[in-house]
């Protein structure tokens, strides 16, 4: 039996803009040519995988439906969610529509993470799925490349050979206690899952029973058309709100890890994004989009929808003027050299892979007193992300009004 590939694509991607109202859902973010969502449709055209199941919201479904087409996947079905209740209920309403055998293999991914070396992961899965049983979870864990607080973790040992007991959860650590955790051997927790269907059923019946007999009835009252499930709303809105890691990885013992060592992230902060365009500032670099100025140069690598993604190079004994702006906030990313930053009255010095955010309004400078120049990774977020938008307080280059 082929492995049924459940795409989780209902969320909203809040957190790279705090401070907006309008925003994208990160899944349909265009970074330059490519999406997440796409990203993740193409991680399926694998043979070990059956066609995808889409669980998302009517908010989402013309997107979801633009997106299947042009990634080419002509067959797939659609469950569409009448409101938002976490994870929970959505990843047992997609697992209860019946085009699911009792004992089918599911394999859940998000549709807004970003995986490389996914022969790996495909590897992995199918290896595993023999392992699959009535009330067993498997769940996916990243070998950390740096001590995080973006991300949950969890502990294991060994109880078979290759088989791997989850012992542990760690939701999203201070820095100092990641650290002790990384010692411990523990892994990121992606957020993928592999279990059964069968196996979702049981530990829903056991520890959400209610989630369970809303969801079942939604399933079993929803219409069906154009190859997409509309859940029913009535029954829908009686499951309780509830990630699947909190209702129900936080209370069976039957989770088993499979551990992996690939580039994975979920992109959920501009600094993880910031990363992509520093590793692949080649594909975006242009010539044209190269502008000089007396304390250096910045180049433009990607502006998107409501975002502009720029490389800064601030020249030795050289200072981008005192300024804030009306309309947008800036994340940065230091990549070269020692910068000494203000912030409205804080004043302090950044080293490589350390981050900055500057609220709309804040006053700030770039300030380089050292041989090497300073790079940086700057993104902007906001409504108007032109260079107009520049107040000015104090520039050595007589740049003042």
């Amino acid at each position: 039996m082929k492995i049924r590939p459940v795409i989780l694509c209902g969320g909203a991607g809040t957190r790279l803009w705090p401070y907006q109202k309008n925003y994208q859902a990160k899944q349909f973010i265009d970074f330059g040519g490519w999406t997440l969502i796409k990203k993740t449709l193409e991680r399926i055209k694998n043979p070990i995988f059956d066609y995808p199941i889409i669980s998302t919201n009517f908010k989402y479904l013309k997107q979801v439906r633009r997106s299947l087409k042009e990634s080419r996947v002509n067959k797939y079905k659609i469950v569409l969610e009448p409101t938002k209740k976490n994870t929970a209920p959505a990843i047992l309403s997609s697992a209860l529509i019946r085009d699911i055998p009792l004992k089918q293999p599911l394999m859940y991914f998000a549709a807004d993470h970003l995986i490389e070396r996914a022969n790996i992961l495909n590897k992995s899965i199918d290896k595993n799925k023999f392992n699959l049983n009535e009330k067993n979870i498997f769940i996916f864990g990243i070998k950390p490349t740096n001590p995080s607080s973006d991300f949950g973790y969890f502990l294991t040992k060994k109880i078979k050979k290759n088989i791997n007991k989850v012992t542990k959860f760690i939701e999203k650590p201070k820095l100092s206690r990641a650290k002790q955790v990384i010692k411990k051997r523990g892994y990121w927790n992606s957020g993928m899952f592999f279990l059964r269907k069968d196996s979702i059923i049981n530990n829903f019946k056991k520890y959400q029973p209610k989630t369970y007999k809303s969801c079942l009835a939604s399933v079993n009252k929803a219409k069906y058309k154009n190859n997409t499930y509309y859940l029913n709303r009535s029954s829908f809105i009686k499951s309780v709100e509830k990630s699947f890691d909190y209702a129900i990885l936080e209370k069976t013992k039957n989770i088993n890890a499979i551990k992996l060592d690939i580039p994975w992230s979920d992109l959920g902060s501009w600094r993880e994004i910031s990363k992509i365009y520093k590793k692949n500032k080649a594909k975006y670099f242009k010539k044209k989009n190269v502008y000089h100025r007396p304390w250096g140069k910045y180049v433009n690598l990607f502006e998107g929808k409501g975002f502009l993604i720029k490389e800064l190079t601030v020249n030795s004994k050289s200072s981008i003027s005192l300024q804030k702006h009306h309309y947008r906030s800036e994340h940065w990313m230091i990549t070269q050299g020692k910068p000494k930053i203000t912030i409205n009255k804080q004043k302090f010095f950044k080293k490589p892979n350390e981050s900055v955010f500057i609220p709309t309004g804040a006053i700030h400078r770039i300030e380089n007193y050292f041989k090497k120049p300073v790079k940086i990774i700057e993104v902007q977020t906001g409504p108007v992300l032109k260079e107009t938008d520049i107040v000015r307080f104090q520039d050595i280059y007589g740049r003042i009004n």
